[in-house]
């Protein structure tokens, strides 16, 4: 059995009616945002205990939880071939392992539209609490699809109409002046390591973000906003 903790993942998971055993509340938590959850669950049938705030610290371990602890099923991952057929945006990530990370890119890509977040099986970080609340609340809305080999999936996608774009340092057009096509696949790798070379030779085009500082990169969550919210100016 899984834990969601915090107020907004544990209030997305309600009110996308997700299973959910039971809620723990810390005693003494109020607010209008501690209420929200007592009434969601009282609509969606799910107990809600109040117990002590150190029992909240001990299922946590150590972990912000605001007082508020769910129990259920945990999250999981879809199969490709689960994703809606007129897909329109997708993003493949290829070796981030960090569930900060991960998480970030899957509220950021829910957010700009994206259709799902696709990852390889290895070097790919599982959808554990961590990337839970990174992604406050988007994982109950947008599938993440795991997939055996990126290579072969790129070319599958392509078979199916898809462009491919791959963000990379090394890219060799801004990514304000390319003309995007639909549908379309952006693809995001590890940071340090960028995309890996075997998978760039199966992106349409390499794109990059320009830099005016002294870093020489952006954190890949960051770089994954940047890019898909150009998307969707551009695309609608």
């Amino acid at each position: 059995m899984s834990h969601t903790l915090g107020v907004h993942p544990v209030r997305e998971a309600l009110r996308a009616r997700r299973p959910l055993d039971k809620v723990l509340v810390a005693k003494g938590s109020g607010g209008p945002r501690i209420q929200e959850i007592i009434d969601l669950c009282r609509d969606n049938s799910v107990p809600v205990r109040f117990e002590p705030r150190e029992m909240l610290d001990r299922l946590s371990k150590g972990l912000p939880h605001q007082g508020v602890v769910a129990f259920g099923a945990a999250h999981g991952f879809v199969e490709l071939s689960e994703v809606a057929e007129d897909a329109q945006l997708l993003v493949l990530l290829d070796g981030v392992e960090d569930p900060h990370n991960l998480g970030a890119i899957i509220r950021t890509a829910h957010a700009a539209g994206a259709n799902a977040v696709i990852v390889p099986e290895r070097r790919a970080a599982p959808l554990t609490e961590t990337v839970e609340r990174a992604a406050a609340g988007a994982l109950e809305y947008l599938p993440v699809a795991r997939i055996t080999n990126v290579t072969q999936t790129l070319e599958k996608l392509k078979e199916r109409g898809f462009w491919i774009y791959g963000l990379d340092d090394q890219g060799a057009e801004l990514y304000t002046e390319v003309e995007y096509a639909q549908p379309t696949v952006i693809v995001l790798g590890s940071e340090g390591k960028g995309i890996h070379q075997g998978v760039q030779k199966h992106c349409d085009v390499l794109v990059k973000i320009p830099m005016a500082g002294a870093v020489s990169s952006l954190n890949v969550s960051v770089a994954a906003g940047v890019v898909l919210f150009e998307l969707r100016r551009r695309l609608g």
